[in-house]
């Protein structure tokens, strides 16, 4: 295969922020051309967002259930490769169960289903289909987080010890959703987002990157769930102790009333040697800190970051590389890849290098048990997939 990969949308339709930032994320490298989509559930909007797209008329679907069907028919040399799912999180699995069985990879926004339970149920799919999925966790993208994830992985900072994440927000420091404004709609309906609101929506970033950038698992977690804003029906701030599979321990927090903040994730682990600190308002920055030895500061499109980081970089040291490049990277990493398997060629480790299947699971997982151990009143419980 030495062409674009064709993609078919489901969801993201006009006015639709996260459907926008997945178009300009897949088409940045000009690896893959926008064919298809079921833009909305309301067949008239589909259309007049498929108008806007500049898409033909024939290939904008009332539904996902006919573009999967209809697209599925077309010859292979003009049908979607793969689907882009970018919903709200109750037509998350549905649409990607289909379209995988009926042979199209996927890519999928976060969090990956509305229960664990869905969760476990598209890991079969996934195995049973040998499709290439991968879910959106934007951050793990950045070009050092990869460079911290390496150092890590190195043994840099030796055996770690702890690790601090934090995900802080302010825009839903009012009741916005009773203004019925799109976004805080859905995310702050249980019907559509699910069993949380704030550890669901960006607790499940924060619970992402503290295992990719540690390379550990989460075993016991204490969680404290808040919802501060009179009306709100799901969790808008919350607090999570950590231990991991290799004794460290941690603390993460996320919030979405913390008035004035905007989304400046930030993480610190801290190993025997030293710790990184990462933070997304300085995403070209990573700090390394030592023990017996000065702060060093280490910066993206350098000449002495890992194959990983310089594989995810795009620009020369000190042009600034952010959210919008971060997200086209999983795109990238995964056309790599669909395309590698193709052509049947083993895809190179750093193609690979992008949230699945496994960070899907495990993330649907934090979010029942972080619900779970918030209606306790014993300190600790055990973190069960």
């Amino acid at each position: 295969m030495q062409r674009r990969l064709r993609m078919g949308m489901i969801g993201g339709g006009s006015g639709a922020f996260i459907g926008a930032v997945h178009r300009i994320a897949a088409l940045m490298d000009g690896q893959i051309e926008l064919v298809c989509g079921a833009f909305s559930s309301d067949a008239v909007k589909s259309k007049q967002s498929g108008e806007v797209l500049f898409l033909s008329e024939e290939r904008v679907y009332a539904n996902y259930e006919e573009m999967i069907a209809k697209e599925k028919a077309l010859p292979k040399n003009i049908r979607m490769d793969f689907v882009s799912i970018v919903t709200p999180n109750h037509i998350h699995f549905h649409p990607a169960k289909m379209a995988m069985e009926n042979g199209f990879d996927v890519v999928l926004d976060k969090p990956m289903t509305l229960s664990l339970q869905e969760a476990k149920d598209l890991k079969t799919v996934v195995e049973q289909t040998g499709r290439t999925f991968c879910l959106t966790h934007t951050y793990t993208g950045y070009p050092m987080v990869k460079e911290a994830k390496q150092l890590i992985a190195n043994g840099t900072l030796g055996k770690i010890r702890k690790v601090y994440v934090e995900y802080p927000q302010g825009w839903l420091s009012t009741f916005l959703e009773g203004s019925n404004q799109k976004q805080a709609a859905w995310r702050t309906d249980p019907k559509r987002s699910g069993i949380a609101g704030c550890m669901g929506d960006i607790g499940t970033h924060a619970f992402n990157m503290a295992e990719y950038v540690s390379g550990l698992q989460v075993t016991e977690i204490c969680a404290n769930l808040n919802t501060y804003v009179e009306g709100r029906l799901l969790d808008d701030d919350g607090d999570v102790l950590l231990k991991f599979n290799n004794g460290a321990s941690g603390i993460l927090f996320a919030t979405q009333i913390a008035a004035g903040e905007e989304n400046n994730i930030k993480i610190r682990v801290y190993g025997e040697k030293g710790g990184i600190e990462w933070q997304q308002s300085d995403s070209n920055t990573l700090q390394l800190k030592w023990l017996d030895k000065p702060k060093e500061i280490l910066r993206a499109g350098t000449g002495y970051v890992s194959t990983y980081t310089a594989h995810n970089s795009r620009t020369p040291a000190g042009h600034p590389e952010g959210y919008l490049e971060a997200f086209a990277n999983l795109y990238r990493n995964f056309t790599l890849t669909v395309r590698a398997k193709a052509n049947g060629i083993v895809p190179e480790k750093e193609w690979l290098d992008f949230p699945g299947i496994e960070e899907g699971v495990r993330g649907m997982a934090f979010i029942e048990n972080v619900v779970a151990s918030a209606k306790l009143n014993e300190k600790w419980m055990k973190f069960t997939v």
